[in-house]
């Protein structure tokens, strides 16, 4: 699934384009025990129950693709009689209705989804009319192809928080009563995925609002399926890599760090078009030692990263927006302008001691002396002769005659003689 599946499938989430048939759920307690179980057609919510599950829905295909949002492949044994993949398959085709199928959908859940609270598995079921487009992405009024599939959303119940509430029934403010409420979806998924506008059985949409930490043993264990990286585990695993080399305590290894970074956000393309995104640039270990060599990493060092890296990835390699850590890349720019700034103050301070400083002849053993003068005149040539000195005062002056129509500037600044 690509963005514009994403939000094809997110746009329909609203009262007057919802098809959802039927929704059930299972409520599971900290002990994971099965506290109460339920099922009902979707339109016989009453509105403020639908707007709600629908809000619930909307979450679980939000955030960023490749990071909160996967597709992942199912195995082809995962796809023979008994695998996951078939057990979706009959449940989605029982259109929620098989309490059996259900059951052992919510057991399966809770044997292998590793939470430490209460939590509520929700599951959608929605037939889509996917219209026809034509080129220029307008719709025609004839069907393409209707897309069947689940929407899983489990969501965590905590108990609110306490405080004072307004007690109608005694007229006062007291203890306000603390309930369980039902917070946004930590995980859930989308099968079969909707590619390229269609049903792709072979591929599940897997979401998680914790890009950090995914819940890795659902995915594996639970539905069968390769876990896979997400774009901010890909960054940490990459930095990890990289630190654990060149250190990170001392200043010199975080600006190492920071121009490798800024190396790989060079690499990131530029769309030219909007309409039309630009082919990620995959980050392989030659790409690796490239940036490596130009941010300057010794060689023994590059080696061992490049050699670790490759370990690591070799199963999928990260594309270079993956590992760009934009705070990082911010930052170093500011660091670099701060180094600009203070060479540039260097280099005047430089030019004004050369200016201040003068080489006259070499003394007897041939050495250039250097003399520094309080007082360096700068006039026209037709001034010079003009120059003298003379005691006033008991002190030994220069004199620069000025006629009345010339101006003279003493350290830049224009004075009146």
């Amino acid at each position: 699934m690509n963005k514009k599946d994403i939000l094809e499938l997110k746009r329909r989430f609203k009262k007057e384009a919802c098809t959802f048939t039927r929704l059930c759920g299972c409520y599971v307690d900290g002990e994971r025990n099965k506290v109460t179980a339920f099922g009902d057609s979707f339109y016989n919510l009453d509105e403020e129950e639908f707007y709600k599950y629908l809000d619930i829905a909307k979450k679980t295909l939000s955030g960023t693709l490749d990071n909160n949002i996967l597709n992942l492949e199912f195995p082809l044994e995962e796809e023979g009689v008994g695998g996951k993949q078939q057990f979706l398959m009959g449940l989605k085709s029982s259109a929620l209705e098989n309490d059996e199928l259900l059951d052992a959908f919510y057991d399966l859940v809770i044997e292998n989804y590793h939470y430490a609270g209460n939590y509520l598995i929700l599951l959608f079921h929605d037939v889509y009319d996917v219209m026809r487009k034509t080129s220029d992405n307008s719709k025609l009024d004839e069907s393409e192809e209707v897309y069947e599939y689940l929407l899983c959303a489990i969501c965590p119940v905590a108990l609110s928080k306490p405080g004072l509430g307004y007690h109608a029934d005694e007229n006062r403010i007291g203890a306000r009563i603390r309930d369980w409420v039902v917070g946004v979806p930590d995980t859930g998924f989308v099968f079969p995925a909707f590619t390229d506008r269609s049903s792709d059985i072979h591929t599940l949409m897997f979401y998680t609002k914790d890009a950090k930490a995914p819940h890795n043993e659902l995915v594996e264990f639970g539905l069968g399926l390769p876990s896979k990286l997400t774009a901010t585990e890909q960054k940490l695993t990459f930095q990890g890599i990289v630190q654990k080399v060149i250190g990170e305590e001392d200043d010199d290894a975080r600006a190492l760090y920071m121009d490798i970074q800024e190396n790989i956000h060079n690499l990131i393309p530029v769309p030219e078009d909007e309409t039309k995104e630009p082919e990620p640039v995959q980050m392989t270990t030659a790409a690796i030692s490239s940036v490596l060599s130009e941010s300057g990493v010794p060689e023994e060092k590059a080696a061992l990263i490049e050699k670790t890296y490759g370990e690591v990835f070799q199963d999928e390699m990260p594309v270079a927006e993956h590992l760009v850590d934009s705070k990082l890349v911010e930052a170093n720019e500011k660091r670099k302008e701060r180094l600009q700034l203070i060479e540039q103050v260097d280099n005047l301070k430089q030019q004004l001691n050369e200016t201040r400083s003068v080489s006259v002849d070499s003394d007897e053993n041939d050495m250039p002396v250097t003399k520094t003068y309080d007082v360096i005149l700068r006039v026209k040539p037709e001034k010079v002769s003009q120059i003298h000195s003379e005691i006033i005062n008991g002190k030994k002056c220069l004199v620069i005659p000025m006629e009345e129509d010339e101006h003279a500037a003493v350290n830049g600044v224009n004075t009146t003689v």
